[in-house]
């Protein structure tokens, strides 16, 4: 989903409006590259530190231990953040952007602080998985217009950092949800581990009544942003009508009547399809902004 968003954005957002760009076809595989290599470090030490959890929570699902030995997942953690640091290294200094180096490095040290040590804290996790997650949104725009910036287009890439921005915003706020929902689904592995979600330190139906109260806000924020920018767009009303607010209202419906781990789970793949039609409503920008 990572990939299909960055290239989204250049080839569905961007080049179709010739705004002014930094990297050329192999400099932005490299960023897409990269990015893939910490978020898959990052899945991996997550594993390596959930084999408890996961033994409860997902037994059929338990990859380290089983499929890969622990050794060999440490040594895959290692090798894909070395590539991904690294090409953030040769990428920051390509775009004249030194300073940008330091996103690649702080992306792995924080990915391997959530799996180690933030997941355990309530809320805290949540928060920062959900900020990484908007990151890899963020980071295409910090490489690819902010060094293009001149005095003439400089509105031209504001406009477009904006929409990226919002885009980013979504995508915090739906996987910040989904998170909260897998904590819920997650509780009684997480509680043998020794963790502190929220479920755990308020109960399930304390956890299940804010979740159920946050799942109307990106309701409210996805219809606010179709009122003021998109209304005049039928097609596009009609998309994300149908592919977007009407599953985030059955989602709020799911979550109050939830009971079961099987519910939970079933929440969870909904968001997580919301996530990826949001990302796939990039394609209708042509539509929006010719108009």
């Amino acid at each position: 989903m990572i990939a299909i968003v960055q290239l989204l954005i250049k080839y569905a957002l961007f080049e179709p409006f010739g705004v002014a760009i930094t990297l050329n076809r192999f400099g932005f595989s490299l960023l897409v590259i990269a990015t893939l290599c910490l978020a898959a470090g990052g899945n991996i030490i997550n594993d390596i530190y959930d084999k408890e959890t996961d033994a409860i929570n997902k037994p059929d699902k338990v990859i380290v231990g089983k499929t890969v030995s622990e050794k060999t997942a440490h040594n895959l953690f290692i090798a894909f953040n070395v590539i991904g640091v690294g090409v953030g290294f040769y990428l920051s200094h390509l775009v004249g952007r030194s300073g940008f180096f330091v996103l690649f490095v702080g992306i792995s040290g924080l990915l391997y602080l959530y799996a180690s040590y933030f997941k355990q804290l309530i809320l805290v996790g949540n928060l920062l998985v959900s900020i990484l997650v908007a990151l890899s949104i963020i980071i295409v725009g910090l490489f690819e217009l902010l060094p293009a910036i001149t005095p003439e287009n400089q509105a031209t890439q504001v406009t477009f950092f904006k929409i990226l921005w919002d885009y980013a915003l979504f995508a915090f706020i739906i996987n910040l949800l989904r998170e909260m929902v897998k904590d819920i689904e997650d509780i009684d592995g997480d509680h043998k581990a020794g963790m502190n979600t929220l479920p755990i330190a308020l109960g399930r139906e304390r956890a299940k009544k804010i979740v159920f109260a946050l799942s109307f806000v990106p309701i409210a924020a996805t219809v606010y942003y179709v009122v003021t920018y998109l209304f005049k767009q039928q097609l596009v009303v009609g998309y994300f009508l149908l592919f977007i607010i009407a599953p985030l209202i059955y989602v709020s419906i799911k979550i109050f009547t939830a009971e079961t781990k099987k519910d939970y789970h079933a929440i969870s793949n909904i968001l997580k399809l919301v996530m990826l039609f949001g990302m796939l409503s990039l394609l209708l920008y042509k539509f929006i902004l010719i108009n």
